[in-house]
C-alpha cells in the first residue's frame, strides 16, 4: 500500500505554492481582518485561473478531471497560507456534495459554474451550538419549499447557493440547494474569532429548493467524512507554517548572548510540535489513500485525521505564540493569524469532540463481529 503522492501531484502542490507565496496570502489574510472585506477577491480570481475549483469536476462538466489526491495537496497550501477565500465552502463542500449526487440536471447546470468560479456554493447543515443528528435537523422542506434557521454558515454572507439538509414530508433527511438571492432568505453576518473566513445565519421562508436527495443522511455523512480529509490537510500545512515560525523566530532571536533555540524549553516545544505535526500528516495520508479509493475505511480514517490534525495545528499555533514572548500575541506579529485560523476550522463540520465520538463509533463497528 503506496501513501506517497505522485510526481504530478507533487509539482501541482509546489506550482500552489509558489502562487500562493508571490501573492503573499498571509499578508492578504491580514488585510481582510484590516478591511471591511469577506474574502480576497483578487486571490480568489488567482486559485480560480489557475483552474483550482475545477479539480474534482470531470471535464463533461467543464472541470479538468482531477481526483481528491489533487485537491488534498492543494488543501495543505491553502492551510499553509491561511489562504482567505471560500475554496473548503465551495470545493470540499458544495462541489463534493453535487458530485455525489445522481441528479444529472443541477450537475450540467452547476459545475461548470463552480469550475470557472463564476458561483459559490456553501453547505448550511448546523442549527444549534451542537453538530446536528439525524432527529436534530426542524429546518423542513414541503412541496419544493424550505422553512428554517441554519446557524454559523461557512461564507454563507457570500455564497451564491447553499446545499442544505432539511426534514422531507416522509420524515427523512434530505438535501437540498437553495438560491441564496431569494427573496425568501434572510442572511445575517456573523462576528467570527477568525474574520478572514466569514460565517453567516441563513433564515429560510418558504423559499425555493431543488433536490439532490430526499433520503439523504448517509450521503451528509459520507460528504463530511470527505470533507474531514480536506479539512485535515489543510490543518496539517497551517500546522507546519506555525511550527516553522516558530522555529524560525527561536533560530533569530538571541537571549544571554546566544539563540533561544538552544534553550532546552523552546527545543521540547519545537519537539512537540513537530511529533503532533508528523502524526498528523501520517495519519492525512492514511486519509487521503481512503478518500481517494472510496474504501470503506473512509470513515475511520476520516476522523483519525481530522482530530490529529486539529490538535496539531490548536497545539503548533499556540506553541508559535508562545515562543516569540509576549511579542507573539501583539497584532503586528502573524502568530494571532494562525491561531485564528486554527480555533476556526476547529469546528468547521464539528468539533473535535464531535470527530472523537465519531472515530469510536466507527472503530467500535469495524470491530464489532459480522
Amino acid at each position: 500500500m503506496n501513501f506517497n503522492f505522485s510526481e504530478d501531484q507533487l509539482l501541482m502542490k509546489e506550482e500552489v505554492k509558489k502562487l500562493l507565496d508571490k501573492e503573499n496570502s498571509v499578508k492578504r489574510n491580514r488585510n481582510v481582518l484590516e478591511s471591511d472585506e469577506k474574502f480576497d477577491k483578487e486571490l480568489w480570481g488567482q486559485l480560480v485561473q489557475m483552474g483550482l475549483t475545477a479539480t474534482t469536476i470531470p471535464e463533461e462538466y467543464g472541470g479538468i478531471g482531477m481526483g481528491f489526491l489533487e485537491l488534498c495537496v492543494i488543501a495543505e497550501e491553502l492551510g499553509r497560507g491561511i489562504a482567505p477565500v471560500p475554496f473548503s465552502s465551495s470545493v470540499y463542500l458544495a462541489t463534493t456534495a453535487i458530485l455525489n449526487t445522481s441528479n444529472e440536471e443541477l450537475k450540467k447546470d452547476y459545475l461548470p459554474k463552480l469550475a470557472s468560479g463564476d458561483i459559490i456554493g456553501t453547505l448550511a447543515h448546523s442549527e444549534k451550538t451542537t453538530f446536528p443528528s439525524e432527529s436534530g435537523i426542524s429546518v423542513s422542506c414541503k412541496s419544493g419549499k424550505i422553512s428554517g434557521k441554519k446557524i454559523a454558515v461557512p461564507d454563507g454572507d457570500i455564497a451564491n447557493f447553499a446545499i442544505v439538509s432539511a426534514k422531507t414530508d416522509n420524515d427523512k433527511i434530505g438535501l437540498f440547494l437553495v438560491d441564496l438571492s431569494s427573496k425568501e432568505v434572510e442572511i445575517n453576518s456573523l462576528e467570527t474569532f477568525d474574520p478572514s473566513r466569514s460565517h453567516a445565519d441563513i433564515t429560510f421562508n418558504n423559499a425555493e429548493a431543488k433536490e439532490l436527495s430526499n433520503d439523504a443522511w448517509e450521503n451528509i455523512e459520507k460528504l463530511l467524512n470527505q470533507s474531514a480529509v480536506l479539512f485535515a490537510f489543510e490543518q496539517v500545512g497551517g500546522a507546519e507554517a506555525a511550527m516553522n515560525q516558530a522555529k524560525e523566530y527561536a533560530m533569530g532571536r538571541y537571549a544571554f548572548g546566544r539563540a533561544i533555540a538552544s534553550f532546552q524549553a523552546i527545543k521540547h516545544k519545537v519537539a512537540d510540535m513537530y511529533i503532533s505535526l508528523q502524526l498528523a500528516r501520517s495519519n492525512c495520508y492514511y486519509g487521503a489513500w481512503a478518500l481517494s479509493n472510496d474504501a470503506p475505511e473512509l470513515p475511520t480514517a476520516a476522523a483519525t485525521a481530522r482530530v490529529s490534525a486539529t490538535k496539531a495545528f490548536y497545539e503548533c499555533s499556540k506553541e508559535n505564540i508562545q515562543t516569540h514572548g509576549g511579542m507573539g500575541a501583539t497584532w503586528e506579529f502573524d502568530c494571532h493569524l494562525f491561531y485564528r485560523r486554527a480555533r476556526l476550522l476547529s469546528s468547521n463540520i464539528g468539533s473535535q469532540g464531535i470527530w472523537k465520538d465519531k472515530l469510536i463509533t466507527s472503530l467500535e463497528k469495524s470491530n464489532s463481529p459480522s
